[in-house]
């Protein structure tokens, strides 16, 4: 059988309410309870005397005076509880006479101005205790004497009851001053009236300790061996309802036999001067006095819940976090969990069962967590799962407190109430507990406020049977009792285990550091945010960049990739087709029609595919130069990414592309060369590019033909028996170009069949389409060696040109034709260039502030593109470094 409670002492004065007294006053919250009244008298006679009053006036006096008279008003009605503890919680007083508790009550006669009366009402409530010690000794000497009177035992039980009636009324009162006088003085430090430093609470300093561990890395398990309160039930036992009764707030979602809660609800209880909530992420306070407010948070909890459930399940591991505060709430954390099943409905997922228990193992398994096993007492305990769990979890029951709820409905329904005593002390079960609770959480009508849950409640203990006859004990009825001792045991808890875990951690921490020492000596601990933040100052600062380059750069490295791009074209589909005509007027009508063609469909937007490129290299170049400045390579995946998604989202503006068009359009219209040097660079132009044409070609050839005699004598190697081939057929086409020099840039039929019969002869067989590939070849050199010669020759053609001569010799269209092209490109690289610098560069800018947001609020993204041991390392040390809170707590517990 497990262990009983029992609560004399702290039922009258909280164990919390002791912590948040040591937290604001600088003295050990944890003393055991039986040391709290010699420590209140102490600080009793510690007290300074009443001031006299000032000559200069009265108002500084009046100050300091109501801050003692409230300072010692809350002392002294600590004092009364403490006196009237045995009345409740079963004698812890009565073990001391009047005598030895007058003996230890201070000199009080400088407090008269606020307890006139204090010495007879301390003799008044000792002489009541007594005679309630009296009856008590009364009722059992009679029953022992004889058992059979049973009328003279229930006389003495009834007037016993009276009695302690009326100490309960008594209690109720001074609890209600002391609530009231508690909330006055929190209003004003709340205010700051006392003009100091507010600090946090105890359990506000533990709760933030709690959130910020449960986000560490899962290797470390921190988190899972620091103290809360697990509640645990089967689903609609009424552990919400416990729940929400020690709240003192109705703040859950709640529906008829459906399940409400589908995520763990972690919820911090706290004192405070209102009554309100609020979430961990959020700002609002829900003001828990005000029922739209209370509307307003079960709306907001159930959303949430709905929101943390993914697709195709019914419940969700992912947790919510509220904090609760207001007068007289006990300080503990508290998580709910999703009601225990035993068969998985309609509408559920097919794992529900198993999620929940995966769940609720996962929170009872924490070897310092406090177990509220919730049971439904108007339900067959047979039928019951949730006891089996608990008992797996806990076997020994050191940490679990078992809760009877529905008691009324229990005692009404049950033909034999002795089963409900059964439970109570623990006989039904083979679970163990470390106490045994009966409570009632209204009439199971969601209108309820806590007040009237509060009040049915106690009607029905003071009138229940159960209590009259002994059934059960008063320590052990009441959510209060329950609320009470709950406090206690998590915070005896939260000290025996909350230094170890603080070793644990610094020694965590100081592995994560000597590893860090050893590795990376000269570099500082950034975490993950703060790497991608100075990466993002370095990709802003190499976009800011950009700005800086010259126009002569731009101009000079945009006309090269222009040409780069549209001279192929140029060459292939417009110079060659147009110059093999031999014809002035047909190559000038060619050269017009097709430059038209290229620059309505093609040359504007390889223009911009050119600029675009252009941007990115430019960029890319000032990213390699920022890398070879010492700049870290942790960052290149990126800067990378975020270059590309820059440049997916650039779109450039087709009003650009078509005012473009037009731009090109008029400068190849114009055939106009004014002087000498534009003529002289046309023809250099021309030439370097025909060179470079010719170049080409007779790599080609090379190619085809394979290592001449000297290549083959020098190196000891041999033609392929195609290139032998392609060998003879080029000897037999130079041939027939050295006849015919102005042969046209096509064989006839003819000509191929006589230069294949020319080379069987010589025992060569040949394809005719190889006769017409090499002859392609060979001609497209013979007309470049051709056209250079020509090329020459104008270089004295100015003259010619501009004074309008025809001399066939000296016909020089094709300087022309480039010299369009050149200029065409100088005036678009010039536009392309003006866009840059005014528009694009500041439109890739911004790209990339906002493409560096996005990746910014994305820590899966982060996650992704900043990787590595360094990283991952600096992000634990920032994880063990920076929750200094939790060893500020360690030192004030």
């Amino acid at each position: 059988m497990g262990v009983r409670f029992r609560l004399p002492l702290q039922k009258l004065h909280p164990l919390s309410r002791a912590i948040h007294h040591r937290y604001s006053s600088n003295s050990n919250p944890q003393r055991p309870p039986h040391c709290l009244a010699a420590r209140y008298f102490t600080s009793l006679s510690r007290l300074p005397v009443r001031p006299p009053k000032s000559k200069s006036g009265g108002h500084g006096y009046q100050q300091q005076r109501s801050f003692w008279v409230a300072r010692l008003a809350a002392r002294l009605l600590k004092l009364r509880y403490i006196l009237l503890g045995s009345a409740v919680g079963g004698g812890y007083t009565a073990k001391k006479t009047f005598d030895e508790w007058k003996d230890m009550i201070p000199d009080l006669s400088e407090y008269t101005w606020v307890v006139p009366d204090f010495q007879g009402l301390l003799a008044e409530l000792i002489l009541i205790q007594q005679q309630i010690q009296q009856h008590e000794e009364e009722v059992r000497r009679v029953a022992a004497a004889n058992s059979s009177d049973k009328e003279k035992i229930d006389q003495l039980q009834e007037e016993l009851l009276r009695t302690q009636l009326k100490y309960q009324r008594m209690l109720e009162r001074l609890e209600k001053e002391n609530k009231e006088l508690r909330k006055v003085v929190l209003q004003k430090d709340d205010k700051g009236i006392h003009q100091r430093k507010v600090k946090k609470s105890l359990i506000d300093m533990y709760s933030e300790v709690l959130d910020i561990l449960s986000d560490y890395d899962s290797n470390y398990n921190t988190q899972d061996h620091l103290p809360r309160v697990v509640v645990v039930g089967d689903q609609s036992a009424g552990k919400t309802s416990v729940l929400e009764m020690i709240a003192q707030a109705r703040i859950f979602p709640r529906g008829s036999g459906e399940m409400m809660t589908r995520s763990p609800v972690k919820v911090t209880l706290s004192e405070g001067p209102h009554h309100v909530a609020m979430f961990k992420d959020s700002t609002r306070e829900f003001d828990l006095g005000k029922e739209e407010d209370l509307a307003a948070l079960r709306r907001e909890i159930e959303l949430r819940m709905r929101k943390s459930v993914k697709e195709g399940q019914t419940v969700s591991p992912e947790t919510i976090s509220l904090s609760v505060k207001g007068p007289g709430i006990q300080r503990m954390v508290l998580v709910d969990l999703p009601g225990v099943i035993s068969t998985v409905t309609t509408g559920m997922a097919s794992d529900t069962k198993e999620t929940i228990f995966s769940i609720s193992k996962a929170y009872m398994q924490n070897p310092n967590a406090i177990i509220l096993c919730i049971q439904d007492g108007s339900v067959d305990a047979e039928r019951s799962i949730v006891t089996d769990l608990v008992s797996q979890m806990d076997p020994q029951g050191k940490r679990t407190i078992f809760v009877l709820t529905k008691v009324d409905l229990a005692e009404k329904n049950l033909a034999s109430p002795s089963r409900i005593q059964q439970i109570i002390e623990g006989k039904l079960f083979p679970m163990k507990a470390l106490g045994y609770f009966a409570v009632v959480t209204g009439k199971g009508s969601s209108s309820e406020s806590i007040e009237s849950i509060k009040d049915y409640e106690e009607d029905f203990f003071q009138n229940s049977r159960l209590l009259r006859e002994g059934m059960l004990k008063a320590h052990q009825v009441t959510t209060k009792n329950l609320s009470l001792a709950v406090s206690d045991c998590f915070w005896k808890m939260v000290r025996e285990s909350v230094e170890q875990q603080a070793d644990a951690f610094k020694a965590s921490r100081f592995n994560l550091e000597t590893e860090w020492k050893n590795n990376y000596p000269r570099l500082r601990e950034l975490d993950r945010n703060e790497l991608f933040e100075k990466a993002k100052n370095e990709i802003l600062d190499e976009v800011i960049s950009l700005s800086q380059v010259t126009p002569k750069h731009w101009q000079s490295i945009l006309q090269k990739k222009l040409w780069e791009r549209v001279s192929t074209h140029v060459i292939e589909n417009i110079y060659l087709p147009a110059a093999q005509t031999m014809n002035s007027g047909t190559f000038n009508t060619t050269v017009d029609i097709k430059l038209k063609q290229w620059t309505d469909k093609q040359l504007p937007h390889k223009a911009l595919e050119v600029a675009w490129e252009t941007l990115q290299e430019e960029f890319a170049r000032f990213m390699a130069e920022y890398k070879g400045k010492d700049q870290d390579d942790i960052f290149d995946k990126l800067k990378e990414a975020v270059k590309d998604e820059s440049i997916k989202r650039h779109k450039w503006n087709e009003r650009a592309m078509d005012s473009l068009r037009v731009i090109q359009h008029n400068a190849l219209e114009d055939r106009s060369i004014t002087d000498k040097p534009q003529w002289d660079a046309a023809i250099q132009f021309m030439e370097e590019t025909l060179q470079s044409r010719l170049k080409d070609t007779e790599s080609v050839i090379a190619d085809m033909v394979g290592p001449d005699w000297k290549q083959r004598w020098m190196s000891w190697t041999k033609r392929t028996p195609e290139q032998h081939i392609r060998n003879e057929t080029k000897n037999e086409l130079e041939r027939l170009l050295k006849l015919h020099e102005d042969h046209t840039a096509y064989l006839a039929n003819d000509e191929v069949t006589t230069v294949r019969k020319n080379l069987e002869a010589r025992g060569v067989e040949v394809d005719p389409v190889l006769i017409k590939d090499t002859w392609h070849q060979l001609y497209r050199r013979h007309f470049l060696q051709k056209a250079l010669f020509h090329c020459n020759l104008c270089r004295r053609g100015f003259y010619y040109y501009q004074r309008h001569f025809v001399d066939s010799e000296l016909e020089c269209n094709d300087v022309v034709l480039f010299w369009r092209i050149q200029r065409m490109l100088g005036i678009t690289a010039n536009t392309l260039r003006q866009q840059l610098t005014n528009t694009e560069v500041r439109r890739l800018e911004k790209n990339v502030k906002e493409v560096l947001e996005d990746f910014g609020e994305d820590t899966e993204k982060k996650v992704q593109l900043i990787t590595g041991r360094r990283v991952q390392l600096a992000e634990d040390l920032s994880k063990f470094c920076a929750p200094s809170i939790l060893f500020d707590f360690c030192h004030v517990a």
